[in-house]
């Protein structure tokens, strides 16, 4: 009977671990995707259009990526009574949050760079010196300047 009870446990805890990682990445997903719209068309202010579609892409990516890993981490290697299912649950949930914000610190930098290349480019050409001016000496008491 308590083999029975702990399959019992494992089932429910990956019923409750699919729900909650399914859940976090919708809300995940549908944050992103509407605080990257106004990133990526400052980024691509000349192309709304290619601005749209690659925050469009970047979310099924994100889809693909967070709900392929959440599902990888979730295999558990025995039965698992009750604290341990919760411990086991706990612990996925700290790692798939973890990695999910790698995630996005690694999108935000990336944008971050696209977009200081990008102001770099629209910034006017430094001037080349004209010619050379030697350094001026401070003046002493009492000499002539």
């Amino acid at each position: 009977m308590g083999s029975a009870a702990s399959n019992g446990n494992s089932i429910i805890v990956s019923i409750i671990y699919v729900a909650v990682a399914v859940g976090l990445t919708v809300w995940l997903a549908q944050t992103l995707y509407r605080s990257g719209t106004a990133f990526l068309h400052d980024v691509f202010a000349d192309k709304p259009e290619l601005a749209d579609a690659l925050n469009r892409l970047l979310v099924v990516g994100f889809y693909m990526l967070s709900m392929g890993y959440a599902l990888y981490i979730l295999r558990a290697s025995r039965q698992l009574d009750g604290f341990e299912s919760t411990q086991f649950l706990v612990n996925r949930f700290a790692l798939l949050l973890v990695s999910l914000a790698v995630l996005h610190f690694v999108n935000v930098t990336v944008f971050w760079r696209i977009r200081t290349h990008r102001e770099q480019r629209s910034m006017p050409t430094p001037v080349s010196s004209q010619g050379f001016l030697p350094p001026t000496r401070p003046a002493t008491p009492g000499t002539p300047s």
